[in-house]
């Protein structure tokens, strides 16, 4: 009897520690496979080329470099930017403009961005599916799902909005950087001279960062059209377009570049004055409504004491 109660009794103590034991290295296992893991991944380690040379490996090792994001979810970016690039095709060339005007790093590939963009939506799901389930119950999974689809569409949008917002102020400094140019080039500086100088006079700035690999491009052998073409494609922007343009044909018919780069200064200058003056315009129309509203709840606020007095008591003489 005596031994059955201590065999019961030792039962009864060593159930719970085993239990705990068993959980312990079972969680400490995970944080270590984990740690190790993320140890692997945040190595900088490149690709190995293999037996020919592929630009795709060398664009991988400099993406791994430069975004800790895709190094450790690469695998998983890679699965989604396969979907992508088949169900959305379309409209790959337009995120991909966009990832060049927005400034981010040349070497994402759009379906590789948008994957990007999607699993940090996808992050956001447990959160959506506890919300409307709570909410909702069980229908609130459908819920959840849109707003997955409306997280990336944010997303997405966010991306277009970083673009335009980086090609206005582009657009707002380049008449100084094209004054400074046809300075120096007045005095006598070739054109990669002062194009380097005045890539160095506005460094940090969006317009020296694309001036800038406009100077790289010539300095790897291209000529000053290619170049100036290859920051019309990335930019996309149609004033950006119609002064590369007029560079390219004044260089061809031999007008000096001086000359070129005063008249689009002035022109740049020009159509901002007039886009001043046409959201000056627009303001007060837009104003319309708000004073309005602010009109109607004036007179709610002088009238509404005697209209619920009226309603209350009626009208007394």
């Amino acid at each position: 009897m005596s031994a059955r109660f201590g065999c019961l009794v030792a039962d009864a103590f060593w159930e719970p520690v085993g239990l705990q034991l068993l959980a312990s290295v079972a969680v400490g296992s995970a944080v270590f496979l984990f740690a190790w893991w993320l140890l692997k991944v945040l190595q900088t380690t490149d690709l190995q080329q293999g037996a020919e040379w592929r630009y795709d490996i060398s664009r991988i090792n400099e993406l791994r470099r430069a975004s800790i994001a895709y190094r450790v979810f690469q695998p998983v970016l890679g699965l989604l930017a396969k979907f992508n690039r088949l169900s959305l095709r379309e409209a790959l060339p337009a995120i991909q403009r966009e990832i060049q005007a927005a400034g981010l790093p040349r070497f994402w590939l759009a379906e590789e961005y948008l994957a990007w963009l999607e699993l940090l939506a996808l992050f956001l799901t447990p959160v959506y599916v506890y919300l409307f389930v709570v909410l909702f119950g069980a229908g609130g999974v459908l819920p959840a799902v849109a707003a997955f689809l409306l997280t990336v569409y944010v997303l997405r949008v966010r991306l277009a909005h970083s673009a335009a917002l980086r090609i206005r102020t582009i657009k707002r400094r380049m008449p100084f950087l094209l004054d400074l140019l046809t300075l120096l080039l007045e005095a006598g500086a070739t054109f990669l001279n002062a194009l380097r100088q005045a890539v160095d006079e506005f460094q940090g700035h969006p317009v020296a960062e694309e001036f800038g690999r406009v100077l790289a491009d010539m300095n790897l052998g291209k000529t000053r059209a290619e170049a100036f073409l290859a920051m019309r494609d990335r930019l996309s922007d149609d004033e950006i377009t119609s002064i590369i343009g007029s560079i390219l044909q004044g260089e061809e018919l031999g007008t000096p570049l001086a000359q070129i780069f005063r008249t689009q200064a002035d022109v740049l200058r020009l159509k901002r004055t007039q886009r001043a003056e046409t959201l000056a315009g627009e303001a007060g129309v837009k104003m319309l409504l708000p004073a309005v509203l602010v009109m109607v709840a004036t007179v709610l606020v002088i009238v509404g004491p005697f209209l619920m007095n009226y309603l209350r008591f009626g009208l007394s003489l």
